[in-house]
Order: C-alpha cells, then structure tokens, then sequence
C-alpha cells in the first residue's frame, strides 16, 4: 500500500508554492515581480507571504527606492528544505502514476 502523501500545509497552497518555486531559482524578488507573475492582487501576495514568513520559510526586507519602501522576499535554510521536501513528495507521486 501506498503511504500517503507528506505535503507541507504551509507551502501545499498554489499561491505559496509558486511564491515558493520562484524563490528558490533567486537569492530574493521584488513584492510586484512575484505578484505579477503569480497573477494576484498586493492584498492576496501579502496574506500568502505573511504565512511564509510564520513558518520561517521566508524572510521580508524593506527598502526605499525613490521615497517608497520595497519589500523583497526570500527563502530561509528552513523554507529551502521544506520546499525541497514538498517538491520531493510531488516527484515521488507523479512516479506513482508513471
């Protein structure tokens, strides 16, 4: 019998695994690069980034750029090894179905 599948909660979502998927090919991003590449609202990206940031899968910095503050994101040690974990899991059920 097959075990069932291990997802991680936080990162199982479509929004946070793309979000996830994105920061993992880049050292950080930009808040609107992410919001529209993963076509959401500022409203949206914000929730699914603050359920990152609580799980220590991400961390947020702010910087002014032209008298406006920019928010960058990038992937924690942690966020790296359970968006590994995750993808790993998807691998391993795609496989299933081969």
């Amino acid at each position: 019998m097959t075990p069932p599948p291990l997802f991680d909660p936080v990162i199982h979502a479509p929004g946070r695994l793309q979000i996830c998927a994105i920061l993992s090919s880049v050292d950080e991003a930009e808040f609107a690069l992410i919001r529209d590449t993963i076509k959401v609202s500022d409203s949206v990206l914000s929730k699914h980034l603050k359920q990152l940031e609580d799980a220590g899968y991400i961390t947020l910095t702010k910087t002014p750029v032209d008298g406006r503050s920019r928010t960058w994101a990038s992937l924690t040690p942690a966020g790296k090894k359970a968006f590994a974990a995750h993808v790993a899991e998807l691998n391993r059920l795609a496989a299933l179905a081969g």
